[in-house]
């Protein structure tokens, strides 16, 4: 019983946390949107992403990649109601955003048939939750999701909104929300190590974009994921309309 409470207490804790200073922390992911997965009771995931500009942008420069680096831990116990709360370091190369780097966390859903046999999972949660009023906190909500289908993989729905006075597109006006969706599959035929995925996150905002590519597992515990992301609306960086900011991403998975 003890043992319950206290758990019931480190919780209730992180969740205070994480509501008490909001940001652009990510949890568990497909490439670029958020998924139904979540980190197992007192586990922990260290994530390091980093984007790298492809393509030149205005002068002729490359312009900063990004780099994020996030803990995430699993705080729940139970197997039908799981939660996970993290926290991320962002850097971005701009003097603006960077002297507020740290975002916050969480989500709560449930797996798959855990509700009833063959009920899909789900996923609510905020991310992007910032230290900064009116710069960082994007308190980006969300719900989710998610169904696997044989042979095809797993297919992932939903819907997401955020700070409007901070989601804005290139003419500043509010573009706060829009769709989540993503289909992934383990290439098994291949390599159990193997993983697809696509995904997409709707509006003109500096979050929308289309992702696709593919993971590799070292082992149980360290993975790599590298893929190529398209952004909807290249111009919404630094109201410019010559910016041509699609990237490569490489994100390190451990777990521990």
């Amino acid at each position: 019983m003890k043992r319950k409470i206290n758990q019931i207490i480190l919780f209730i804790s992180f969740f205070l946390a994480g509501i008490g200073t909001i940001v652009s922390g990510t949890p568990s992911t497909q490439i670029w949107i958020i998924s139904t997965d979540f980190q197992k009771f007192k586990t922990f995931h260290l994530g390091i992403d980093n984007y790298l500009r492809l393509e030149n942008q205005a002068y002729h420069t490359r312009g900063a990649g990004i780099f994020d680096c996030g803990l995430t831990a699993g705080v729940l116990p139970f197997k039908k109601l799981q939660a996970e709360v993290g926290v991320d370091y962002i850097n971005m190369g701009d003097g603006i955003y960077d002297t507020n780097p740290v975002y916050f966390n969480f989500k709560v859903g449930t797996p798959e048939s855990s509700l009833f046999k063959g009920s899909p999972a789900l996923a609510v949660g905020l991310y992007n939750i910032g230290t900064k009023t009116n710069l960082t906190n994007y308190n980006v909500a969300y719900a989710l999701i998610a169904k696997t289908i044989p042979i095809i993989g797993r297919v992932s729905a939903g819907y997401y909104y955020g700070n409007e006075k901070l989601l804005v597109n290139e003419d500043n006006k509010k573009s706060g929300n829009g769709i989540l969706l993503s289909l992934d599959r383990q290439m098994t035929e291949i390599s159990d190590k193997l993983w697809l995925a696509i995904d997409y996150q709707g509006g003109r905002n500096y979050l929308g974009a289309l992702n696709a590519g593919f993971s590799w597992s070292f082992s149980s515990k360290v993975s790599v994921i590298f893929a190529y992301d398209i952004y909807n609306n290249k111009n919404v960086y630094y109201n410019s309309k010559d910016l041509n900011l699609n990237t490569i991403t490489m994100q390190l998975d451990i777990n521990f």
